[in-house]
């Protein structure tokens, strides 16, 4: 609960604690008599009611007490009876309906003695046992009734659960499914037209003779189906990042890209959402290096900031501004990515030659749904 909800809450408590303590005593001086005693009776059975959420034992019986010391000393009139009956409602309404009930018993004795047993007495008193019966009944009834209010958000935060529980595993599955098909009708096709293209080009170069361009342009263009197929059906068996942005810069140099890291700020762990936004970018990123920029020179900045992550990733490869490049699905996906998560992103060529991008994405509170 917020503090300025507490603030609220524990002002109309004292509020509603001043309303009855004014109704005891207006009641009381209007009837005449009251001394100095009622009235601080009054004021302390009353105002201790404005904690009965923190402590409704303790409030009960301050107010049992107090309220029963009055009634005792001074013979007043039913209305007496109001901090108790509300005492005895939020004990129960809190579970604490045998003390509430002993309580009860302990005010209507004190007002029996209120004067001689006659008619009147008794009726009162009679009166007094149904409000008080009233009070616990309510009291109870709004307990069961917060508890089934309780029950009922439960049960429909466990089905809202389940159903994205189910929409992701089905999503998995259909992801597998793509997966199997894909692997099944395509990996097999372009395997033939890479061996095929291979041993063509093995028996023109055995017998001597110049290996056609076209038929080249066919064996590279299987390879990068082949490697574009792979990765493609990694994506698809996994949704989640399967390292981290360092790592890929690692994996980039391996493959032979010229690759800098740098990493300024403080680094700290990010929600999940977030960093597979990150991983994904770099790797997007590092991708579209490799296969557009040439022999270029590569540098990944990440910038971690109190409020956002900035990632960057710069080459000085081929791309010019006089040449934009046509975005594709990658970039696409890269601009989803961030806007999904309300930041920005830039993905053009460099003045001074090269490509660049440059992501800002706004970091919430650290590893809150990891």
């Amino acid at each position: 609960m917020q503090p300025d909800q507490v603030v609220r809450r524990r002002l109309t408590d004292a509020a509603l604690a001043a309303v009855v303590g004014a109704l005891v005593l207006t009641a009381a001086v209007f009837a005449g008599g009251a001394t100095a005693l009622d009235c601080t009776l009054i004021t302390v059975g009353s105002l201790a009611l404005a904690a009965y959420r923190s402590a409704p034992r303790v409030v009960l019986a301050i107010t049992t007490a107090a309220t029963t010391g009055y009634v005792v000393h001074a013979h007043p009139g039913t209305l007496s009876a109001l901090p108790v009956l509300s005492a005895v409602h939020t004990a129960a309404r809190a579970g604490h309906r045998g003390v509430a009930a002993l309580a009860s018993a302990v005010f209507l004795a004190g007002f029996v003695t209120t004067g001689p047993q006659t008619r009147e007495v008794v009726e009162r008193t009679l009166l007094l046992a149904g409000w008080f019966l009233c009070a616990l009944v309510t009291g109870l009834a709004d307990r069961n009734w917060q508890a089934y209010l309780r029950q009922t958000e439960q049960r429909a935060l466990e089905a809202e659960r389940t159903r994205e529980e189910a929409a992701l595993r089905r999503a998995g599955e259909e992801r597998l499914r793509i997966a199997r098909e894909l692997h099944d009708s395509l990996t097999h096709s372009i395997s033939i037209v890479k061996l095929q293209a291979g041993v063509a080009v093995h028996l023109a170069r055995k017998r001597g003779e110049d290996v056609p361009p076209a038929l080249l342009a066919i064996q590279e263009a299987g390879g990068e189906a082949m490697r574009e197929l792979r990765a493609t059906l990694e994506v698809l068996r996994t949704d989640e990042p399967t390292g981290t942005p360092a790592l890929l810069v690692e994996r980039a140099r391996a493959a032979g890209l010229a690759v800098d890291l740098r990493v300024t700020g403080e680094e700290r762990p990010l929600t999940a959402i977030v960093d597979r936004a990150a991983y994904r970018i770099v790797q997007e990123a590092l991708t579209n290096a490799a296969r557009h920029a040439g022999p270029a020179k590569v540098t990944v900045e990440l910038d971690y900031s109190p409020d956002e992550l900035t990632i960057g990733v710069h080459d000085d490869g081929i791309a010019r501004p006089s040449r934009p490049p046509t975005p594709g699905i990658g970039l696409t996906g890269m601009r989803e990515r961030v806007t999904a998560l309300g930041g920005t992103l830039r993905a053009a060529p460099r003045a001074e030659g090269g490509f660049s991008v440059r992501a800002e994405l706004p970091l919430g509170p650290p590893e809150e749904a990891r």
